[in-house]
């Protein structure tokens, strides 16, 4: 809020004395306009008093004041102004201000730092007063503007004073502008400073939050290679379970290929007595014979292959494992995004493992379907056998218990291992020797059972035949899992030079953000030691304004001595102006009543009232 004040008085004394005194301690008046109050050395002292005191008057006008006449009331006026820091703009024209008060002004311009315009038009300076001001401005910068028109000032000053002026100017400009770049760089400064602390908790979040990610793309990665590890598990144990049902159809196929061969002895021999028909039987049944060892050959060969295979699979495996090993250990130390990578290991485990679902269920239900042929086949052959033992009476009786014993030892062959084979060999060998000494009694009898015989040994080359067929599915599927782990293995190769490369690219990516830290720390650093500058100037200006608050202390205790025997000064001289104006009062009035007296008596006055 400014506020601007125009007074024009009379009589000044006692007006301009209050209304100055009431200024002093006024904070919202910031113009005061006394033009041409003839205010003169009292007016001039309370001026004084008042540019001492007031702090926020900017523009004093004082034209056509005589302020110049006394030189006194005007030094007080001039040492008000050199203690002011708040006045900008003063304006004393026509104050008949001599050389004198010119050299005053020069002292109070050369302690004051605020003034900016100074109106000294139509006084009577001189010579001596132009050269007083000149030599003023060379302590004083903050003077632009200064008119001394109508003085009697010599234009070589006038010009010098121009010059010092303009300099001035200049100078408050420069010292404006390198203000407000310094503002402007303090601020920068502090939004960069700002700006680089936000950076860095910013970097700091993002390399926390990195960590996480990493950490957790760990665990999900190593819950993914222990579910691949599961996987391969069970694919081995499924293996397993393919090779022993292997194993188990192999152990049948010989005991059916043994029970073959003994039945076509029994033909052979039987057929001695006819040529042609046993002849033809046991040559059927060598063939048989020569192929059954041909197969057998062939599924050894088949089984020696596949267990190299499973060998290989199990040295694969095992690399494989500790592929996985070392995998994890690098897995730990990753710091990358992998969710793209573990979506598509979930959507290809999940394909992978309906892939195995799939397989799974078919071979359970080749498995089942081999096991149906395989009861239905013993029932059918159980049939014939009993069929043929009722027929053949004794030998029935006896071929049963071989029966019974021979089933037992099925059952104990498939629960045990190839030792047990050769046990069964030996009693069967043993069991063929009886057999024989008892077809020799009984051949008339077997002649009958013949075409019944023959059309067995059919029915057991049909499900010789369909084991065949069985056992090569079963080649199949197992080739078919083969290729599958080989596709994993592959898959696995891939997602290994995948992390390879997603690791390299993490070491680049660390390794410039360790450069860009190591740049910002720099770059604080330097700022850091800018600060330290800075500080240290900031306590060497504070230093200087110690020292200057404590000579300004000193300063206005010793104002303040002056001021207090100033005050009892302006107390006596006001006693003294009291004391003259009851006198003029009384004199007016003496003088008052003369006049009426003297009016009263004038002889106007009785030639009037005689009219």
């Amino acid at each position: 809020m400014s506020c601007r004040l125009f007074f024009f008085f009379f009589s000044p004394y006692p007006g301009v004395k209050l209304l100055l005194h009431g200024l002093c301690s006024n904070t919202t008046v910031k113009s005061l306009d006394l033009k041409g109050n003839n205010l003169r050395t009292m007016g001039a002292e309370a001026l004084g008093k008042l540019l001492r005191q007031n702090k926020s008057i900017r523009s004093l006008i004082l034209e056509w004041n005589s302020l110049g006449v006394w030189e006194e009331g005007f030094s007080f006026f001039c040492q008000g102004l050199g203690a002011n820091n708040v006045l900008q703009r003063l304006d004393l024209r026509n104050n008949q201000i001599n050389h004198h008060g010119a050299g005053e002004l020069a002292m109070a311009l050369k302690r004051n730092a605020s003034l900016q315009e100074l109106d000294l038009r139509w006084n009577n300076i001189g010579l001596l007063g132009g050269r007083a001001l000149l030599n003023c401005l060379r302590s004083n910068k903050t003077l632009k503007r200064l008119e001394l028109a109508g003085n009697n000032v010599p234009s070589d000053i006038l010009k010098a004073v121009e010059q010092a002026l303009d300099h001035n100017q200049d100078r408050q400009t420069i010292l404006s502008e390198t203000q407000n770049r310094a503002c402007m760089l303090s601020k920068e400064i502090l939004n960069l400073k700002d700006e680089k602390t936000k950076q860095f908790l910013d970097l700091m979040d993002t390399i926390d939050k990195q960590r996480e990610e990493i950490a957790r793309s760990g665990r999900i990665s190593a819950g993914r290679v222990s579910q691949l590890q599961e996987a391969l598990k069970e694919q081995h144990s499924i293996m397993n379970s393919l090779k022993a049902k292997l194993q188990m159809t192999e152990a049948a196929l010989a005991l059916s290929e043994q029970k073959v061969h003994n039945l076509g002895e029994l033909l052979s021999a039987m057929k001695q007595e006819q040529a042609n028909m046993v002849e033809r039987h046991f040559a059927e049944l060598q063939q048989q014979k020569q192929e059954g060892a041909d197969r057998e050959g062939k599924l050894f060969r088949d089984l020696s292959a596949c267990s190299e295979k499973n060998l290989l699979l199990r040295n694969q495996v095992d690399e494989l494992e500790k592929k996985c090993k070392v995998q994890q250990d690098q897995l730990f130390q990753l710091k990358q995004d992998l969710t793209d990578t573990t979506a598509e290991l979930k959507l290809r485990a999940v394909q992978a493992e309906e892939r195995l679902e799939m397989e799974k269920r078919r071979l359970k239900q080749s498995l089942e379907d081999m096991e149906s042929l395989r009861l239905k086949e013993v029932d059918h052959m159980t049939q014939h056998m009993e069929a043929s033992e009722r027929s053949l009476q004794d030998r029935v009786q006896r071929l049963e218990a071989i029966r019974i014993a021979l089933e037992e030892e099925l059952s104990q062959v498939k629960a045990a291992a190839l030792t047990e084979r050769g046990h069964a060999e030996e009693e069967l060998i043993k069991v063929r020797n009886q057999a024989r000494l008892d077809e020799q009694q009984r051949l008339e009898h077997l002649e009958e059972k013949l075409r019944l015989m023959t059309e067995s040994r059919d029915e057991a080359q049909n499900c010789c035949l369909k084991q065949k067929q069985m056992v090569s599915e079963a080649q199949a599927k197992a080739s078919q899992l083969s290729l599958h782990t080989d596709a994993l293995r592959r898959r696995i190769e891939e997602l290994q030079q995948d992390l390879n490369s997603k690791e390299q690219e993490k070491m680049t990516e660390v390794n410039k953000v360790k450069v860009e830290l190591q740049e910002q720390i720099g770059h604080l650093q330097a700022e850091r030691t800018a600060q330290e500058g800075l500080r240290e100037k900031i306590a060497a200006l504070e230093r200087q304004l110690k020292v200057l608050s404590s000579s300004h202390r000193e300063a206005l205790l010793d104002k303040e001595g002056e001021i207090s025997v100033l005050l009892e000064k302006l107390r006596m001289r006001e006693a003294d102006i009291s004391r003259m104006r009851e006198e003029e009062a009384q004199r007016a009035n003496l003088l008052q009543n003369a006049i009426m007296a003297y009016v009263q008596g004038s002889p106007l006055r009785t030639h009037s009232s005689r009219k």
